[in-house]
Protein backbone atom coordinates (compact mmCIF):
# COMPACT_ATOMS: atom_id res chain seq x y z
CA UNK A 1 0.00 0.00 0.00
CA UNK A 2 2.73 2.47 0.91
CA UNK A 3 4.60 1.99 -2.36
CA UNK A 4 1.30 2.44 -4.18
CA UNK A 5 0.60 5.73 -2.38
CA UNK A 6 4.01 6.99 -3.55
CA UNK A 7 3.33 5.84 -7.13
CA UNK A 8 -0.03 7.66 -7.00
CA UNK A 9 1.68 10.80 -5.64
CA UNK A 10 4.14 10.88 -8.55
CA UNK A 11 1.47 10.01 -11.12
CA UNK A 12 -0.49 13.06 -9.94
CA UNK A 13 2.33 15.55 -9.26
CA UNK A 14 5.39 14.50 -11.29
CA UNK A 15 4.53 11.83 -13.87
CA UNK A 16 8.03 12.07 -15.36
CA UNK A 17 9.56 10.58 -12.19
CA UNK A 18 9.74 6.79 -12.11
CA UNK A 19 9.67 4.79 -8.90
CA UNK A 20 12.61 2.40 -9.00
CA UNK A 21 12.50 -1.03 -7.35
CA UNK A 22 15.60 -2.98 -6.40
CA UNK A 23 15.81 -6.74 -6.06
CA UNK A 24 17.61 -6.36 -2.74
CA UNK A 25 16.74 -4.37 0.37
CA UNK A 26 17.46 -0.64 0.42
CA UNK A 27 16.31 -0.22 4.03
CA UNK A 28 19.53 1.42 5.27
CA UNK A 29 21.65 4.17 3.75
CA UNK A 30 24.44 1.68 2.94
CA UNK A 31 22.06 -0.83 1.37
CA UNK A 32 20.25 1.88 -0.60
CA UNK A 33 23.54 3.27 -1.94
CA UNK A 34 24.53 -0.21 -3.10
CA UNK A 35 21.09 -1.03 -4.54
CA UNK A 36 20.82 2.20 -6.55
CA UNK A 37 24.49 2.69 -7.47
CA UNK A 38 25.21 5.96 -5.66
CA UNK A 39 27.41 7.06 -2.78
CA UNK A 40 25.80 7.03 0.69
CA UNK A 41 25.83 10.85 0.78
CA UNK A 42 23.37 10.93 -2.14
CA UNK A 43 20.77 8.86 -0.31
CA UNK A 44 18.14 11.29 1.00
CA UNK A 45 17.12 9.78 4.33
CA UNK A 46 13.87 10.84 5.95
CA UNK A 47 13.83 11.23 9.73
CA UNK A 48 10.46 10.99 11.48
CA UNK A 49 10.53 13.29 14.50
CA UNK A 50 8.30 14.60 17.25
CA UNK A 51 8.58 18.03 18.85
CA UNK A 52 5.99 18.26 21.62
CA UNK A 53 2.73 17.11 20.01
CA UNK A 54 3.91 17.84 16.45
CA UNK A 55 5.17 15.08 14.14
CA UNK A 56 7.41 16.26 11.31
CA UNK A 57 9.76 14.87 8.68
CA UNK A 58 13.31 16.01 8.02
CA UNK A 59 15.02 14.85 4.82
CA UNK A 60 18.82 14.90 5.07
CA UNK A 61 21.92 13.81 3.22
CA UNK A 62 22.49 10.09 3.84
CA UNK A 63 25.59 10.58 5.96
CA UNK A 64 24.39 13.64 7.88
CA UNK A 65 23.56 13.41 11.57
CA UNK A 66 20.89 15.44 13.29
CA UNK A 67 22.35 18.15 15.53
CA UNK A 68 20.02 18.23 18.53
CA UNK A 69 20.99 21.78 19.51
CA UNK A 70 20.30 23.13 16.00
CA UNK A 71 17.06 21.12 15.74
CA UNK A 72 15.82 22.41 19.10
CA UNK A 73 16.52 25.99 18.00
CA UNK A 74 14.80 25.57 14.61
CA UNK A 75 11.78 23.56 15.80
CA UNK A 76 11.31 25.29 19.15
CA UNK A 77 11.61 22.28 21.44
CA UNK A 78 13.26 18.99 22.23
CA UNK A 79 13.32 16.68 19.21
CA UNK A 80 12.87 12.93 19.52
CA UNK A 81 12.82 10.16 16.94
CA UNK A 82 9.57 8.27 16.50
CA UNK A 83 9.45 4.54 17.21
CA UNK A 84 8.81 2.11 14.35
CA UNK A 85 5.06 1.79 15.05
CA UNK A 86 4.70 5.57 15.34
CA UNK A 87 6.52 5.99 12.01
CA UNK A 88 4.11 3.67 10.20
CA UNK A 89 1.09 5.33 11.86
CA UNK A 90 2.28 8.83 10.91
CA UNK A 91 3.67 8.22 7.42
CA UNK A 92 2.06 5.01 6.20
CA UNK A 93 5.57 3.88 5.25
CA UNK A 94 7.67 1.20 6.95
CA UNK A 95 11.01 2.07 8.55
CA UNK A 96 13.54 1.80 5.73
CA UNK A 97 11.01 3.08 3.18
CA UNK A 98 10.02 6.37 4.80
CA UNK A 99 9.84 9.33 2.44
CA UNK A 100 7.95 12.63 2.24
CA UNK A 101 5.81 11.40 -0.68
CA UNK A 102 2.39 9.74 -0.60
CA UNK A 103 1.62 10.47 3.05
CA UNK A 104 -1.85 9.51 4.34
CA UNK A 105 -2.23 12.94 5.97
CA UNK A 106 -0.08 16.03 5.42
CA UNK A 107 2.92 16.46 7.72
CA UNK A 108 5.37 19.35 7.88
CA UNK A 109 8.38 18.45 5.73
CA UNK A 110 11.81 20.04 6.08
CA UNK A 111 14.84 19.55 3.85
CA UNK A 112 18.23 19.95 5.46
CA UNK A 113 20.68 22.15 3.58
CA UNK A 114 23.07 19.16 3.40
CA UNK A 115 21.04 17.99 0.38
CA UNK A 116 21.99 21.07 -1.61
CA UNK A 117 25.50 19.69 -2.16
CA UNK A 118 24.04 17.35 -4.80
CA UNK A 119 22.41 17.77 -8.20
CA UNK A 120 20.41 14.57 -7.64
CA UNK A 121 19.49 12.58 -4.54
CA UNK A 122 17.84 9.20 -4.01
CA UNK A 123 15.10 9.13 -1.37
CA UNK A 124 13.11 6.00 -0.52
CA UNK A 125 9.71 5.55 -2.14
CA UNK A 126 7.49 3.90 0.45
CA UNK A 127 8.98 0.41 0.68
CA UNK A 128 12.25 -1.14 1.81
CA UNK A 129 13.41 -1.71 -1.77
CA UNK A 130 12.18 1.34 -3.68
CA UNK A 131 13.48 4.84 -4.40
CA UNK A 132 13.33 7.74 -6.84
CA UNK A 133 15.99 9.95 -8.39
CA UNK A 134 15.18 13.63 -7.95
CA UNK A 135 16.85 17.00 -7.55
CA UNK A 136 16.78 18.31 -3.97
CA UNK A 137 15.04 21.51 -5.08
CA UNK A 138 12.28 19.61 -6.89
CA UNK A 139 11.77 17.31 -3.90
CA UNK A 140 11.37 20.36 -1.68
CA UNK A 141 8.88 21.96 -4.10
CA UNK A 142 6.80 18.79 -4.49
CA UNK A 143 6.53 18.29 -0.73
CA UNK A 144 6.17 21.99 0.19
CA UNK A 145 9.28 21.55 2.32
CA UNK A 146 11.04 24.34 4.15
CA UNK A 147 14.84 24.44 3.97
CA UNK A 148 16.54 24.22 7.38
CA UNK A 149 20.03 23.71 8.83
CA UNK A 150 19.56 21.05 11.52
CA UNK A 151 22.42 18.63 10.89
CA UNK A 152 26.03 18.48 11.98
CA UNK A 153 28.35 19.72 9.25
CA UNK A 154 28.56 16.92 6.71
CA UNK A 155 31.90 15.54 5.58
CA UNK A 156 33.02 16.59 2.12
CA UNK A 157 30.97 14.49 -0.33
CA UNK A 158 32.70 11.78 -2.29
CA UNK A 159 32.65 12.09 -6.07
CA UNK A 160 30.04 9.89 -7.70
Amino acid sequence: MSLESVRAFFAAHAPDITVLEAQQSSATVALAAEAFGVTPERIAKTLSLRVGDQVLLVVTCGTARLDNKKARAVFGGKVRMLGAEEVVAATGHPVGGVCPFGLPTPLPVYCDVSLRAFDEVVPAAGSTNSAVRITPERMARLTAAEWVDVCEPAPVPAQA
